[in-house]
């Protein structure tokens, strides 16, 4: 979906939720709704205007990434300010009820809305707005998905990069280290978040970002990592183990990799999406293991590494044709070891494609 007909439905939406205008600031939603990539903006929209409001460091990026969706202001003043200065001047052909100004409450500061509500007349009303972006995000298009294509090819070309850092001995920083220049290499804009390599007891921390500690002659090693590409996002987990696994490891990788085999295998249009999750932990309980699974089986990707929806328990949101969601199962004991297998499919019409598939035996170094 182009970005004129994103705004087009936005702007259709506003009437149907009582909203005079929308207030978009969480860049994100900037760059999905108007393709503005900077850090300080926000967007107005009516259901007739779209005008993005940023200061003078951004000039020549909104006129090149802008120009062409939405109106643009320049503004000395913060980008909010200048913002309710407009919305007043639009006001007279309102009426003379209630203003009701939509805001992104989730991600607008309590300061910043008091300045804002300060700014506005009395008769303007700011009301959180309901998740009509997000909803819109979930689904993503053909030029989207290759996208997110494109950046988990990228970041599963890193797991060889990690595979031949990790020794007995080497930090884990200097693991991850080796996997981000590479990623820059590869034209990655940044790392989707900080890159995870966690070591031996480590492992067992579920975010356990890459430290100092060196990493052991004996356990496992988890390395969740993901590159930014084109603005898009990927996420990828494999597990290694240094050393000799030994039976109880085998089993709880094993069973790790077949509670990720199920619920691949469940995410099809019209499932869901607690039911992708069931699928996961019904594997991990007839292995003994589902109390160590701590977090939920998975989570949608694309311009954010998080978005919606959530793969958990009792989740009823319902799959649909274009999501992207990984699938990252994995058990921690705590003080001793931990692994997870993740990877991210996009749901299709006929049920689900993992993106840049790989060999997930375990890999013994």
């Amino acid at each position: 979906m182009s970005i004129p007909s994103r705004l087009q439905r936005l702007q259709h939406a506003l009437a149907q939720h009582r909203l005079d205008a929308l207030l978009v600031s969480h860049p994100p939603n900037l760059r999905y709704l108007c393709g503005f990539s900077g850090s300080s903006g926000v967007l107005a929209v009516t259901e007739d205007k779209a005008v993005l409001f940023t200061d003078g460091r951004y000039t020549a990026q909104a006129r090149q990434e802008v120009s062409d969706h939405a109106g643009i202001v320049i503004t000395r003043n913060a980008p909010f300010i200048a913002v309710a200065a407009w919305v007043s001047g639009k006001s007279a052909g309102l009426g003379r009820g209630p203003v009701r100004i939509g805001i992104e409450g989730e991600h607008l500061s309590v300061a910043s809305a008091r300045k804002l509500k300060d700014a506005l007349p009395g008769r303007f009303r700011l009301r959180p707005k309901p998740p009509l972006i997000e909803q819109a995000r979930m689904i993503k298009d053909g030029q989207e998905i290759a996208r997110i294509r494109a950046a988990a090819e990228l970041g599963a070309s890193l797991f060889p990069v990690a595979l031949g850092a990790i020794r007995p001995g080497v930090c884990e920083a200097e693991v991850a280290a080796t996997m981000e220049f590479e990623a820059r290499r590869g034209g990655a804009e940044g790392m989707s978040f900080e890159t995870i390599v966690a070591a031996g007891a480590r492992s067992a921390l579920p975010h356990g970002r890459a430290s100092q500690a060196p990493i052991p002659a004996d356990g496992f090693v988890v390395c969740d990592f993901g590159v930014i590409l084109s603005s898009y996002c990927s996420d990828r987990t494999r597990t290694v183990y240094v050393g000799s696994p030994g039976k109880k490891a085998r089993q709880a990788y094993a069973a790790v990799l077949a509670a990720q085999e199920a619920a691949v295998a469940a995410v099809r249009p019209g499932v869901k999406a607690g039911e992708v999750d069931r699928a996961a932990r019904t594997i991990l309980e007839k292995s003994g293991l589902s109390r160590y699974f701590t977090h939920s089986t998975g989570h949608g990707v694309g311009l954010e590494i998080h978005e919606a929806p959530r793969i958990a328990k009792a989740q009823e949101e319902v799959l649909q044709p274009g999501m992207v969601i990984t699938i990252e199962p994995g058990v921690y004991i705590p003080e001793q070891w931990g692994l997870r297998i993740e990877d991210m499919v996009v749901v299709t019409q006929q049920g689900c494609e993992v993106l840049a598939p790989s060999d997930r035996q375990l890999i013994i170094i």
